[in-house]
Order: structure tokens, then sequence, then C-alpha cells
């Protein structure tokens, strides 16, 4: 056999051997019935299994690095828990059960929002590098951007600058700048952890986001807990997401790198290229009449930021008497971004049609090349809500829910972090962090009083376990988009991002097991001193790595 045909063989073993193993459930089947009544409820419900699914899903991707494969076997495996072993009840889990299958997963009305968002902007994308406009920026930051450096803090500083919803944040991030960190040789795989690091950590901590809504609604009412306070008074204590910010900014400012990255950086300084797996499907690049100007990318980016904040507003009543900043308690995010976007594509064919840039055959063309640029990230995220509802099908909430009130009641010193460890684990598994947080905050309300200061602290926990989980995971929207929004092979992104994730995820768990002992001792005013240690932490961290990488090299 040819040393090709082998490897080949072998990187797919993993997935003959769980092919294997449905085969012989399927055969030993434990004659589960096809039609299940109502209250049917498998055997796997609210079990450790309930989680085996996303656990296969994700170990198959990191050992094969193929993601599209990965995440079938993983619905796959689900299927069949569900079933019980019967082939034909579990071949009709995977695609029609109303609330787990493939097509519910499809035509639930906020993923189908988030895809026709998607398309959307991969077409204004298009348009305005067809435009010249993406060039024109390209020439501009180049008389201002010298070098690596400054072109990886100007990304982090245009994502903290858009903190409204992580998604959008993703794809504008990574359009507008992956023509500057490519002249400056900023590899692909730092420029999606750019992304990837200041979209949910920065949302997570915005009051005026979709996340602050979310976090709002998670508060039950019955504890009478003021929802968006709450999200206010978490936000000094969000270590994960403030050790993360810090983390991007010294990286960036020093140049310094550590783990995957540091060899696809040294890749890409020395010209080796920008990426080192297969790069995602990319526009064939139509050369642009004449020189292009700036404002041709200026002026949609900045409608389509404007447009989204207002109809942000606008579904959550601030135009119907509702006050402004607390309509965004309400906003349907995804319904905004769908409306925003296409409002900033009529606007965007006005402007281009006026300047006699583009044809109209041509922008109606840019809407197919648009839809292929971000045909891989659309199916990883239709087969990633495909595994997060077969896997709310087996329980895994409950489970967990389960798990983590049993061990609350003994051990409230350690309660924050507990519950950061939990949430890290669930939203690493499940690939959600809204649907992490939506489980574990009505516990953590049920443990403390209203005004406990360590139900505060414990709800921080629980915000920034789900964060970091939702940053580390291959299944998770936000770590998707990020792939697409930077043009990068996907599991590089994965692979690359871990050691930083994993570096700010244990800084920020020493924190909550320092501060929830001291505020169990002394209360509120010190249990705040934990916040600037961990920062100081993670800096010290950072420049003994540094020390002892130079000294190696």
């Amino acid at each position: 056999m040819p040393n090709n045909e082998r490897r080949g063989f072998r990187r797919f073993l993993p997935h003959l051997i769980v092919l294997a193993g449905l085969i012989v459930l399927a055969v030993v089947s434990l004659n589960t019935p096809n039609s299940v009544p109502e209250d049917y409820s498998p055997r796997a419900y609210s079990t450790f299994w309930s989680l085996l699914p996303p656990l296969v899903a994700i170990t198959l991707a990191f050992i094969t690095k193929e993601v599209y494969s990965s995440l079938f076997m993983g619905v796959a495996v689900g299927a069949f828990l569900y079933a019980g072993g019967n082939a034909e009840l579990a071949f009709h889990t995977m695609l029609f059960h109303e609330s787990g299958g493939l097509i519910a997963g499809i035509t639930d009305g906020s993923h189908a929002r988030i895809l026709v968002f998607v398309i959307l902007l991969g077409t204004l994308v298009v348009l305005m590098n067809r435009s010249g406009g993406a060039a024109a920026f390209g020439r501009w930051a180049e008389k201002r951007i010298k070098s690596r450096a400054g072109a990886q803090i100007a990304t982090a500083v245009m994502g903290v600058m858009i903190f409204v919803d992580d998604g959008f944040n993703c794809m504008t991030v990574g359009s507008v700048m992956r023509p500057i960190t490519d002249s400056h040789r900023v590899s692909r795989a730092k420029l999606a952890y750019l992304i990837d690091a200041t979209a949910a950590p920065i949302c997570i901590i915005a009051p005026i986001s979709c996340w602050a809504a979310a976090v709002s609604y998670s508060i039950p009412e019955e504890y009478g807990i003021n929802g968006f306070q709450m999200f206010l008074h978490t936000i000094p204590y969000n270590l994960y997401a403030l050790t993360t910010l810090l983390m991007v900014f010294l990286l960036a400012r020093t140049n310094f790198d550590y783990g995957k990255m540091r060899l696809h950086e040294q890749r890409a300084a020395a010209g080796e290229g920008l990426t080192m797996g297969e790069p995602p499907y990319t526009e064939e690049q139509k050369k642009p009449a004449g020189e292009g100007r700036l404002s041709n990318l200026l002026i949609p980016v900045a409608v389509l930021i404007v447009t989204c904040v207002l109809f942000m507003a606008y579904t959550g009543g601030g135009f119907s008497g509702t006050p402004f900043l607390r309509s965004f308690e309400n906003a349907d995010s995804a319904s905004a971004l769908v409306m925003g976007s296409l409002v900033t594509m009529l606007i965007t064919l006005w402007l281009y049609m006026a300047r006699g840039v583009i044809r109209f055959k041509d922008f109606m063309e840019s809407f197919a090349a648009g839809f292929r640029s971000f045909c891989a990230p659309m199916i990883i995220l239709i087969l990633s809500w495909n595994l997060s509802g077969v896997t709310s099908l087996l329980g895994a909430d409950e489970f967990v829910h389960g798990v983590v009130e049993s061990s609350a009641a003994s051990l409230q010193i350690f309660i924050p972090f507990i519950i950061f460890l939990f949430s890290v684990f669930l939203a690493f598994s499940t690939g959600t962090s809204w649907g992490t947080f939506t489980i574990l905050i009505p516990i953590v309300c049920a443990i403390f009083p209203a005004d406990s200061e360590m139900l505060v602290l414990s709800v921080a926990a629980c915000l920034s376990g789900a964060v970091c989980g939702d940053h580390c995971s291959p299944i998770s929207d936000t770590t998707i988009m990020s792939s697409a929004g930077a043009q990068c092979n996907h599991m590089d992104h994965v692979s690359t991002q871990l050691p930083y994730a994993f570096t700010a995820a244990g800084v920020s768990a020493a924190g909550y097991l320092i501060a929830g002992l001291i505020c169990h001792a002394s209360g509120t005013a010190v249990a705040m001193l934990a916040t600037p240690l961990t920062l100081a932490a993670m800096a010290a961290l950072l420049l003994f790595l540094r020390r002892r990488s130079r000294q190696k090299t």
C-alpha cells in the first residue's frame, strides 16, 4: 500500500472504529419500537452517556483534523443512543426528529436567520472586494500600520469596538482586517484567534449586547433578582473574559507566541504561507475597475454597524416607548442582523451603481459568490446544531444540573471554582455558551440569597466558564465563524487557540478559587481584589513564558 494511502487509512481509522460500533449496536438491537410514545425516554437519558456524542465528535476532530465526518459521527452516536440501538429509529431521529433532527435545526427560526445573515455578509464582502474598497483600505492601512504587532493590535481594537454580537463581530472584523494582516504576514491562525478572543469575551462584558439580554432572561424571576443589574454586577468578576482580553493585547504587543501558534507565525513571517491546513473555499478575485475608493469599504461597514444596532433597538421596542438602552434586553439579534445586512446591501447597491463601480449583473452574481465563500462554515454550523439537538434529546442538561446541584450544598466556599469548571466542560462539550449559563444560573440562584456577593461571584463564574468552553470548543458557533472570518482551516484555528485558552482558563480558575475564599471570609470589598490579582498573575505568567522561550531559543 503506498504511503499516501496508508496515511489516509490511518487518518480515518477512528471513524471506522466508531462506525463498526454503531453497526454492532444496530445488530444487537434492544428492540426499541420504531414509533415511540410521547413520554418515551431512552436508557441513556440524563446519564453520563448523554455527553458521549459531543465528546466523540470533538475527539475525532482532534485526531483526524477533519470536521464534517467527525460531527456526523457524533450525531450518529447520539441518535443510536436515543434509539436504543434501533437503526430505523436512529436514522429518523438524525434527520426528522422535531426537536433534534437535521431538518429541525435548519428550519429553526434563529438558525435560519443566522444562515441568511452569513450569506448576505458573504455577498457584501465579495462586493467590497470587487469594488476595490478592500484594496484601497489596504493601501491606506499600509501607510499607518508599519509592523506585525500594529496589525494585530488594530485587529484586536476593532474586535473590541464591535461588541453588539459575537457572530457579527467575527465576520466583520475578519473581512475588514484580513488584507491588513496578510500584508504584514500574520498567519490566518493568529488572525482567527484575535477575532475569536475579542468576540464572545467582549460581548459578555458589554451592557449593550445581545449577550446581556440573554443573561438577563436566564435569571429566574421568582428569586426577586433584576437580571440586567445582576449582569452589570458580574462584569468585574468575569475573570476569563478580562484575562483573555489582556492576553490578546500583550501577545500582540510583544509578538510572542507559543504552542502550535508559534509554528504558524514563524512560517508566515518567513513567507512560507499564511495557513498550514487546507483553507476553506475562497472566491476567485476579480480585478476591480480602477483604483477603488476607501469609502467603498468604509461606508458599507459603517452602515452595517449602525443599521444592525438600530434594528436591535427596534426589535426590542426601542422605537415603541422602551428606553433605548433597555431595548437591547428584549432585542431579537438574529432578526436585527438579517434586516441590517439587507438594508446595507440595498444602500451598497445604490452607492456602487451611482459611482459606476459595478454593474447590476455583477451585483447579482455576487450573491452566488458570497454563498460559495461561506459554504464550508455553514455546513459545520448545520451539523453542530444537529449534534446539539441530539445531545439535548439525551438529557445532557439535566445530568449536569443534577451533578452540580448535588455537590453545591456541602462546598459553598468553592462554588465559584466548581461552577467555573462545570461551565467550561458543558460549553466545550455542547458548543453553546448560552445553553450553558441558561442551565447553571438557576442552580446558583437557588443556593445563595439574592443580596449575597457570593451569588454575584458564582453567576460571574458561570458566565466566564461558558465563554471559556465556547472559546475552546471546535463545534461552537463563534469558533466556526471565527475560522470563516479569517479564512482559516477550522482545525488549525482550534488547535492553535487551545493553549492560549487553557492558559487563561487556568489563571481564571485559580482566581475564582481565591475569590470564593476571600468573599466567604471578608465580604464584598476585599473580594474585588481577586480581579486585579488575577490580571497581574496573567501578565506575570506571560512574562515568564516569554523569558523561558527566549532562553531556549
